[in-house]
């Protein structure tokens, strides 16, 4: 059985993509941000639900370090912590990108840092980071300046991690979505056409295949899942 730890199991996303794995057969490690959170979770034998924040590098490494203790090899793991925040050049101040960059970049890094030792010494691991159509498009984000620059880190980082990992069977990929089908996007874009954005469970379904025995072969990925927004 794989281990996979999923961060923000507990999201629009997050939720629909625990449940995947736990359906095909893995072993899932859970974040969550606090206590009661973990309750949002349904209980499955296969599924260890942990409060841990991932802001916190000290905290998140203690977390990462029980894992291994625990569960003995991490196969994967899926970084979907993120927030999104509007705002062009003129209405973004430095505080403001410090908070993207710590919500949308640390969380991962914080995980991905142990664990990318981790993967190497096992010459196996999958590192899967949700990027932003914003972070590679400038027409899109010049409007949500630092959500968009907090984004674009990942992919420099997958960048670093693939050549670093080369020939050591680790890999790190970007999945970018574009507006996700959830009933917050809904609320937020009433006069768009949902049936043009992409569901969580068809996210669900790429995340799994890149870490699955049929995705072993993919190297230096970026998967750009649109649909047609």
């Amino acid at each position: 059985m794989k281990n996979i730890i999923i961060t923000g199991a507990n999201g629009n996303l997050g939720s629909a993509v625990t449940q995947k794995f736990l359906n095909k057969g893995y072993g899932v490690i859970a974040t969550v941000i606090n206590e009661a959170a973990k309750s949002d979770l349904p209980a499955h034998d296969k599924l260890h639900v942990h409060a841990v924040n991932l802001t916190n590098e000290a905290e998140t490494e203690k977390f990462i370090s029980s894992v291994i203790a625990e569960h003995g090899q991490v196969h994967g793991a899926l970084m979907l912590v993120g927030g999104y925040a509007a705002g062009h050049i003129a209405d973004t101040a430095s505080a403001d990108i410090e908070k993207q960059i710590a919500l949308n970049f640390s969380t991962a890094y914080h995980v991905t840092r142990p664990l990318l030792q981790h993967m190497e010494s096992n010459n196996e691991g999958r590192l899967v980071f949700i990027g932003s159509r914003p972070a590679i498009k400038s027409q899109e984000g010049k409007k949500m300046v630092a959500y968009a620059l907090a984004k674009s880190l990942l992919f420099k980082l997958a960048e670093f991690i693939n050549d670093e990992a080369k020939d050591k069977n680790v890999t790190a990929t970007v999945v970018i979505p574009s507006t996700i089908d959830t009933a917050p996007n809904r609320q937020s874009m009433p006069d768009a056409d949902p049936a043009n954005w992409v569901k969580a469970e068809q996210l669900a379904e790429i995340l799994e295949f890149v870490c699955s025995e049929k995705g072993s072969v993919l190297r230096e990925t970026v998967l750009k899942v649109y649909n047609n927004a």
